[in-house]
């Protein structure tokens, strides 16, 4: 997975470099403010894929004694980086560009055949590395056996939604760039651009946004699935060894790795040597069953009748979520 992620980030990395070189020649040509918006924002997406290249070597190195659990978040704080960066070197650039030209104008639209082949080259450029990462999530969609929007959704992946909307707003981007240069040209109102590179920044921070508020959440400990945390309630509830499941964690430690954490309240009748055998018999099921977990830990307790409760409630809102959503 990490190989196939590496090569899309690459691939976004060459384009994206390409791109801003001409963007900045184009803008600095033409004296667009659209144009000098969407170099602005090139820049801040090869600055970003460089995040995304050093979170993916960051995340393959083992558990240690200092993070027994590995190094899987750092992804997630890679990629928290890379959505600041969108937002400060590309919207806050933009915006600014945007409303300067409103403010003070640009002159007359120039050289309008080099800022559309620009525009042109940028296009073919950004459309390649979105149909990579596009071919990426429907291989993992198809794979995982569920709709394109359903999986890009519950994708802890930074690494390729990252990619896949950065390039997306960068072909959103373009056709914005091309309207306001254009429409600069044909009306003489250079509003148009400083317009054009304003919606090109607002664009920029609601992905920003979006990005940044998915990986804050896997950084603070963001549980799993709920498609994939009622079944392992149920797994644990069905067991003739277990009364009661008191309660059940879960934690994404990197975007294909969990940690389940359960209290279960046992038959009183069993002796502590079968209660091992269980914890180590459920543990192997848990985890052949599912790959994705990688930590278990089983926690014997006596029954909280207010936990307990608390938890069935959670788990029923969950299934008929899950009921309604299919």
């Amino acid at each position: 997975m990490n190989s196939e992620s590496r090569l899309t980030v690459l691939v976004a990395l060459a384009a994206n470099l390409l791109i801003a070189l001409a963007k900045l020649v184009g803008g600095l040509i033409s004296g667009s403010s659209s144009m000098l918006a969407e170099a602005a924002h090139s820049v801040a997406d090869t600055l970003n894929q460089v995040f995304l290249l050093a979170s993916l070597r960051a995340a393959e190195r083992p558990a240690d004694p200092e993070h027994p659990f590995g190094y899987g978040k750092a992804r997630f704080f890679w990629s928290l980086l890379a959505a600041v960066g969108i937002f400060v070197a590309g919207a806050v650039f933009s915006i600014y560009e945007g409303v300067h030209t409103l403010l003070h104008g640009s002159g007359d639209a120039k050289h309008l055949i080099v800022s559309f082949a620009v525009l042109g080259i940028a296009f073919v450029a950004e459309g390649t590395s979105w149909l990579r990462a596009l071919n990426q999530v429907r291989r993992q969609a198809e794979a995982a056996g569920r709709p394109l929007s359903r999986f890009l959704a519950a994708s802890k992946d930074p690494t390729l939604k990252t990619v896949l909307a950065e390039d997306s707003a960068a072909l959103i981007g373009l056709v914005l760039a091309a309207l306001g240069i254009g429409m600069h040209a044909v009306t003489g109102q250079a509003w148009w651009d400083g317009a054009a590179a304003i919606a090109i920044g607002l664009l920029l921070a609601v992905v920003a946004f979006l990005l940044g508020r998915e990986n804050r959440d896997l950084l603070l400990g963001e549980g799993a699935d709920p498609e994939l945390v009622v079944d392992w309630y149920d797994t644990l509830r069905q067991a003739e060894e277990v009364e009661e499941v008191v309660e059940l964690l879960t934690m994404y430690l990197g975007p294909d790795t969990v940690l389940l954490a359960a209290r279960l309240d046992f038959r009183d009748d069993l002796r502590a040597s079968e209660v091992e055998a269980f914890a180590s018999d459920m543990e192997r099921q848990l985890l052949a069953r599912w790959p994705q977990v990688q930590q278990v830990f089983l926690d014997p307790t006596r029954s909280d009748p207010e936990v307990a409760q608390r938890t069935r409630r959670h788990f029923e809102r969950l299934r008929q979520g899950l009921t309604a959503r299919r």
